[in-house]
């Protein structure tokens, strides 16, 4: 029996809905601008004719359950939301088709995508990483694992408010890149296997938030998510 100098961190787990047991989380994949009315907005449109999507990662001890209220992050002034439609991987898969995605599908659930937008921004802008602004502790949140195994979502209302008011509003059938198409482009770079969740992108909309704001989001017929910044 293995013996530690100190004791190992316990397992990343995410509620499933209707059921008891949870659902380990092994990675967090996050789609860079999947949606056109986003990519606009930050200056980055994508043609899908010449691109190809693009990923970056999170630390699974960034991940925080829908519901928590955490501390606004150091190092940044511009702290902001991205809502998001994530799926549950169930099912292990490699050099995937497009064709047979469905079947590496456990569920789905609503996310955020909590950016340190200052910092993401003079990266990319200087070429660097994006990991101090994208890696951020308490900064991926996710809704319970609602079971939908091998259902591919391509329409549905996503949207997000801020105390109240409603600042993204739109529909994941205009990911520019769809989940049968996520996960078979995921799959050539990736090992995907049971408990990766990936997170496909946010619409147009994203914006900072302050201490003592509330966030709620939904993706229809899927869940509800919700923060709070201390």
């Amino acid at each position: 029996m293995a013996v530690y100098i100190f004791p190992p961190p316990a397992t990343i787990s995410l509620p499933i809905k209707g059921i008891s047991a949870r659902f380990a989380v092994q990675r967090l994949f996050f789609v860079g601008r999947n949606y056109h009315a986003h990519a606009l907005e930050m200056g980055k449109p994508v043609d899908k004719s010449t691109e190809r999507p693009f990923y970056f990662t999170k630390a699974t001890q960034a991940l925080v359950q829908s519901g928590a209220k955490v501390p606004y992050p150091s190092e940044t002034q511009n702290y902001h939301f991205e809502m998001e439609m994530v799926v549950a991987i169930g099912k292990a898969g490699f050099r995937v088709s497009q064709e047979r995605a469905h079947e590496l599908i456990y569920g789905y659930a609503a996310g955020l995508d909590m950016t340190r937008r200052d910092l993401q921004l003079l990266a990319r802008d200087k070429g660097r990483p994006w990991d101090l602004g994208k890696d951020i502790e308490h900064g991926s949140v996710c809704s319970e694992i609602v079971p939908m195994p091998e259902k591919i979502i391509d329409s549905g209302a996503i949207s997000l408010e801020v105390n109240g008011q409603t600042k993204q509003s739109s529909d994941v059938n205009k990911l520019i890149w769809n989940v049968r198409e996520i996960i078979a482009d995921l799959s050539l770079f990736y090992h995907l296997q049971a408990g990766d969740l990936i997170y496909t992108g946010t619409p147009e909309g994203v914006g900072p938030v302050v201490a003592g704001d509330r966030i709620t989001g939904r993706v229809q017929d899927v869940a509800e998510v919700a923060l709070d910044i201390s």
